[in-house]
């Protein structure tokens, strides 16, 4: 494609940085502290870190005061940061260990260690607080105290719990899900360009990073019937796991990096019958993000399950078709490119229909 090169512009430009920053600090407020952000602002947060690919609350909540709140940019700010920078090592993590905040399952009422609300606004009226309007320090500082002074769970009290998928392979009941026949390493998305068929690995990895909005729709539209999953919940969890690395001098041992907060959803679908298989089994669908964002990781669930479709015939069951569209970062900066000069295009356009126009006049 052909543009006009933008000359003389450096001025305005600069000029309407300065306007961006004047409208963001007009008001006379007291500047967003990135803290208060970070603490007051966690499902935003978890979203950016979720599709920004990278685990740095303190960067995506800076990020998200940088974009005044606009979750994609902000997102794009935090993905752009880590490609300065060299990639060391993969890091690895068990969610069987994971120290619940949160774990729910909707296909069993009595699973071990029972079910765990946790954070949720899954129960709360959807009513305005206008308390919230006059909310000062002290008044946080008491609810916390007496929170606490309640018995409020400390990190280092919450409990291990098994996973409710397991049951069911103990049984006999799940199908394994397995990577690409023959494939031995695992893919990596921001190293290599994407091909089709995409391996699991790296049909997750898009997956994990992928905007929150548009996995919800292609998950809702198989949910509706543009599909043949019926999905299940099998088991929801959040909670903070072990980010484990290689050790840098003993070989085959690893080292305990921190803990990252992360939401897991495991997806039981409609029965799968291959003629190649005895008997029938439940499959399976994956959904791992960071943070809280459960919508996130259930959607992503369903779609990982969606695209096991032998014959596609739904939107959401096209493999191609969903990892291409749902990377928020490329859809808007695609989107947004329009906004450039295609003075060139466009009077190739006029030119061409004056001319169609003239010979038929």
């Amino acid at each position: 494609m052909a543009y006009v090169t933008v000359k003389g512009g450096q001025k305005a430009i600069r000029e309407a940085e300065k306007l961006l920053e004047y409208f963001r600090c007009k008001g006379g407020s007291t500047p967003v502290d990135v803290k208060q952000i970070m603490d007051q602002m966690r499902s935003a947060v978890d979203r950016v870190m979720g599709e920004g690919a990278l685990y740095a609350p303190e960067l995506a909540a800076l990020a998200l005061k940088q974009a005044e709140g606009d979750p994609l940019e902000a997102s794009f700010i935090l993905r752009a940061f880590p490609s300065t920078l060299p990639r060391n090592l993969y890091s690895t993590v068990d969610t069987c260990q994971m120290q619940v905040i949160r774990r729910i399952s909707a296909v069993f009422k009595d699973v071990p260690g029972g079910q765990y609300l946790g954070p949720t606004t899954d129960y709360v009226k959807r009513l305005f607080r206008f308390d919230l309007l006059e909310e000062d320090e002290g008044q946080v500082a008491d609810f916390v105290r007496t929170y606490e002074s309640s018995g409020g769970e400390s990190l280092a009290e919450i409990p291990v719990f098994p996973k409710v998928v397991d049951l069911l392979r103990q049984q006999g009941l799940l199908e394994e899900r397995k990577n690409t026949a023959g494939q031995t390493i695992v893919d990596d998305i921001t190293r290599e360009s994407l091909r089709f068929p995409a391996s699991r690995s790296a049909r997750l990895q898009c997956l994990a990073r992928g905007e929150t909005g548009a996995m919800m729709s292609f998950a809702y539209s198989s949910i509706r019937g543009y599909g043949d999953i019926h999905p299940y919940l099998g088991e929801l969890r959040v909670g903070y796991v072990d980010l484990c690395v290689p050790h840098p001098i003993y070989e085959g041992e690893v080292i305990t990096a921190g803990k990252v907060l992360v939401t897991e959803a495991e997806i039981i679908a409609c029965i799968n019958q291959k003629e190649t298989e005895a008997q029938p089994k439940l499959t399976l669908g994956y959904g791992f993000c960071f943070g809280q964002n459960e919508i996130k990781a259930i959607a992503m669930g369903i779609l990982d399950r969606c695209m096991e479709t032998e014959n596609p015939k739904a939107p959401a069951e096209d493999e191609e078709f969903v990892l291409y569209h749902i990377d928020g970062i490329e859809a808007s900066g695609f989107t947004s490119h329009w906004k450039l000069p295609h003075y060139v295009d466009f009077q190739s356009d006029l030119n061409w229909l004056r001319s169609i126009q003239k010979r038929r006049s």
